[in-house]
């Protein structure tokens, strides 16, 4: 990046807060305008900081000059560094040294670029998160998107929000929560991602690595070999093309129902009604899957594939709320809320935007299903193919971005007129994911559940 000496000469008057009022709207203007631009100024906010944070260390980069002896001046940061919270102080001298003189040695040492980042919300990272931004040690945190950084070594590596990555070195990552995909070439053989459960060693592949909030892990191979160990529930071993290893969250039915919601109405008169009040209930089934019931998961699973090695992988959620106080006929307005999760298994980016929808399931003895006996085969209102038509019908449809986890709000007439029908106190909705994917891999959709801690369970909303 080869940046005007105007443009160096604005960016370290704005540093140190010396632009007129004028000049200041200019050239936040040009920052937003010009993404070369915008990322020097956060990389030389991101100097400030880093600088601020490596103090104790300074006086080497003076070759033994005293820094008391420099005359320090602050600066106030413009709007712009409310991003960057952390480059709240910095002096004009290493300024000075930057602009003119290069970096000084304790930050030469980046190990990777950001490349590219689609549709991208970060929070809490401590390294700069601007396209094209030179990035060493340290965290980065995505809350929306997909982004993609390439090391010195050659090696590629694209994570998918929501996930916090930890860049170690140039050969090693810790991946915190979330999923990332990687591709690395004969150079960079060797390159390891620790998750909480598994370290993952590369020998020339494309794999797979994700980190579930539930404490569980999971690594795919695309192609070539990795190693996997380190961990107490899995041997060490090596994985091949289309294989992969998942390690279970340890998470089984509860010995006793979890403490109940409550229903909450607000000063604009919409009531909450969660899963976990009075006699509703929520859980997932999975296609093939002759194991325990899905009612207790504090995960709602979701996914749909067209490919045949993804068949018995289908998932489909379902949920009934407790509409019993709620009087039909007054009902005008309805909603539904779900908190997306990361489930842990597949990766977003083998998966387009996808496309939801909402079934009603309109006969109300299926209202009485068990969570405690859900299965595949017991699950009301569904057959092979999808929802069953004579027994539910379609009232909204939502979609995911790729990369997406913001919370979904599901608003449609057709949702306050079927709940205007019930009178049994009771009603029951199927999720269906009708978007496929390009790989088997490819993303599970997770939401929270009653049973997930510190998470908003899905609720329906009336008015």
């Amino acid at each position: 990046m080869r940046l005007s000496k105007d443009n160096v000469e604005r960016i370290q008057r704005a540093l140190e807060g010396l632009l007129s009022e004028e000049e200041n709207e200019r050239f936040q203007a040009d920052v937003v305008r010009d993404p070369e631009l915008r990322a020097a100024y956060v990389e030389r906010l991101w100097l400030h900081s880093s600088l601020r944070s490596e103090k104790d260390r300074l006086p080497e980069v003076f070759e033994g000059e005293p820094l008391a002896e420099r005359k320090i001046v602050r600066f106030w940061p413009s709007i712009w560094s409310s991003i960057l919270t952390g480059a709240a102080a910095a002096c004009l001298t290493l300024g000075a040294l930057f602009l003119g003189f290069g970096k000084p040695a304790l930050l030469q040492n980046h190990v990777a670029i950001l490349v590219q980042a689609d549709n991208c919300k970060w929070a809490g990272s401590d390294l700069p998160t601007a396209i094209h931004s030179r990035l060493g040690a340290g965290t980065l945190a995505l809350v929306e998107g997909i982004a993609t950084l390439r090391f010195k070594n050659g090696a590629t590596i694209c994570i998918e929000a929501p996930t916090t990555l930890q860049i170690l070195t140039a050969m090693h990552c810790r991946l915190i929560e979330g999923s990332l995909t990687a591709d690395i070439p004969e150079p960079a053989h060797g390159f390891t991602v620790d998750t909480p459960d598994l370290k993952v060693i590369d020998w020339g592949t494309k794999f797979g690595v994700t980190a579930g909030s539930t404490g569980h892990s999971q690594v795919r191979v695309f192609e070539g070999e990795v190693e996997v160990a380190g961990s107490s529930k899995v041997k060490n071993q090596r994985l091949h093309k289309g294989q992969g290893i998942h390690v279970d969250s340890g998470y089984s039915s509860p010995e006793q129902e979890p403490a109940r919601g409550q229903q909450v109405q607000d000063t604009n008169g919409w009531t909450s009604i969660p899963t976990s009040f009075g006699k509703g209930k929520d859980g997932y089934v999975r296609r093939g899957d002759d194991g325990g019931p899905m009612g207790f998961n504090p995960l709602l699973l979701v996914k749909h594939s067209d490919l045949e090695r993804s068949y018995k992988n289908e998932r489909r959620i379902i949920l009934t709320f407790d509409v019993s106080q709620v009087t039909p006929g007054s009902l005008t307005e309805a909603q539904l809320f779900l908190d997306p999760k990361p489930s842990g298994f597949g990766f977003p980016s083998l998966v387009p935007d996808s496309r939801f929808a909402v079934y009603g399931i309109t006969q109300e003895a299926l209202d009485e299903w068990d969570e405690g006996g859900l299965r595949w085969g017991t699950l009301p209102a569904s057959t092979e193919s999808g929802p069953d038509p004579q027994a539910s019908r379609k009232l909204a449809e939502f979609w995911i971005p790729r990369g997406g986890s913001g919370s979904v709000t599901v608003r449609s007439e057709e949702l306050a007129t079927f709940l205007r029908t019930r009178t049994n106190g009771l009603a029951s909705f199927l999720i269906v994911r009708e978007t496929g994917e390009s790989d088997p891999s490819g993303l599970v959709h997770g939401f929270a559940s009653k049973e997930y801690p510190g998470a908003t369970p899905p609720t329906l909303r009336v008015r």
